[in-house]
């Protein structure tokens, strides 16, 4: 274990006042374990083209695969700096329309929500009655330091419209072949969002599944609701990490309240972290129960978060209403959603014009093809008003 995550260990733990031992315990623990798992190596594919059996067989087991050295530093590096060029345009506070240099901020004429805080080491969302009420128990919030700012970013929403290298990534030729693999070759989109955990201040998201629309649903299986993958740009640690429960997302929907009272606290037993290095993304599965503490330790994470559907899981489904209004997603709207993917393959082809582009079937069906100019890039606004939530 490196030597900075046994420091942000002692430092994580030491928040925990008289749980800071069984913390401590936890977070080596976990980390063991995961780096134990048969589920991480590089995107590989078979001689047909087809990505490899064990892959699928660990991701299906598991519910999560660390693709290993996906991104370079090149690409890494264009990611942080789009991410720097974003902050110097953040709003001065929550729901503020200024930065604070009273220029407009980042996503001020959006209707569509962008930019969400929470106060420094918090827990937004668990406990309460947001996002339906999915994040059923609320972790335990640390005191940050006294130098701590009043908010803290959390989740840039629609984040391709805030940022090319993004948009790029969204379009990695090997990560689409990963989802053709997954959801069919007819796969559609589903949400993207930047996740942000600054070091002492990012905040949790308590424990639970992504899924909403088709838990009873007579077609039920391990794979309904989709998967989001989750790119690390300075990687990922079990004090700054997602925490999964391997296997779950193959249970169906789990009682959140009862798996804590039978670990006897929020530290659920036979949870892992995901643990990544710079440049690793993660495939995992919504259905999965998974969350993450604050971030009380000294490593940043910041995590490009996009997510694929089966097709049939979405085409004329009525969404949840978590990322947007409740609606209808027809063949009409789940097109209109898709050129996106369009838009994202051609930045991403004239950026690195020597590699490969993916070729999305659905446009190689109808015809259509979509191009990156900026056109493109003024009609992205608020596109994620039509997000394929459910």
């Amino acid at each position: 274990m490196p030597q900075d995550t046994l420091k942000s260990i002692e430092a994580c733990a030491s928040h925990y006042g008289d749980q800071a031992q069984e913390m401590r315990c936890y977070l080596i623990e976990g980390e063991r374990a995961a780096l134990e798992m048969d589920n991480r190596g590089p995107i590989r594919f078979d001689a047909d083209g087809e990505l490899a059996a064990d892959i699928l067989e660990a991701y299906s087991r598991y519910g999560f695969y660390v693709f290993e050295g996906v991104l370079d530093e090149t690409e890494l590096k264009d990611i942080t700096a789009d991410l720097e060029r974003m902050r110097a345009t953040f709003p001065s506070e929550p729901d503020a329309l200024l930065t604070p240099s009273g220029e407009p901020a980042l996503g001020a004429d959006c209707q569509a929500p962008s930019l969400l805080w929470s106060k420094p080491l918090g827990d937004p969302l668990g406990g309460t009655d947001l996002a339906r009420g999915r994040h059923q128990v609320k972790l335990i919030e640390p005191e940050a330091a006294d130098d701590a700012p009043k908010a803290a970013p959390f989740i840039l929403l629609g984040s391709l419209q805030f940022s090319e290298a993004c948009l790029r990534v969204y379009g990695h030729p090997q990560l689409l072949r990963v989802a053709e693999a997954v959801n069919g070759p007819d796969f559609a989109p589903f949400n993207e969002a930047l996740f942000i955990k600054d070091p002492g201040i990012g905040a949790a998201v308590s424990w639970h599944q992504d899924g909403d629309t088709h838990w009873d649903s007579d077609d039920f299986d391990e794979g309904i609701h989709g998967f989001n993958f989750m790119a690390q740009v300075y990687g990922s640690t079990p004090v700054n990490g997602v925490w999964v429960l391997p296997g779950s997302h193959k249970q169906g929907k789990l009682d959140i309240k009862a798996l804590v009272s039978e670990s006897g606290s929020e530290r659920l037993e036979g949870a892992v972290p995901i643990v990544c290095d710079a440049g690793d993304v993660v495939i995992c599965n919504r259905q999965l129960v998974h969350g993450s503490f604050p971030n009380s330790g000294y490593e940043p994470r910041l995590t490009v978060n996009f997510g694929f559907h089966r097709r049939s899981s979405v085409l004329d489904v009525m969404g949840a209403g978590i990322h947007n209004d409740v609606m209808c997603y027809n063949a009409e709207l789940i097109e209109r959603r898709s050129r996106v993917i369009g838009f994202a393959i051609d930045a991403r082809a004239k950026h690195y014009p020597d590699e490969e582009s993916y070729q999305y079937q659905p446009f190689l069906a109808s015809g259509k093809a979509y191009l990156w100019d900026e056109e493109a890039k003024a009609g992205l606004q608020d596109y994620n008003l039509e997000d394929l939530s459910i």
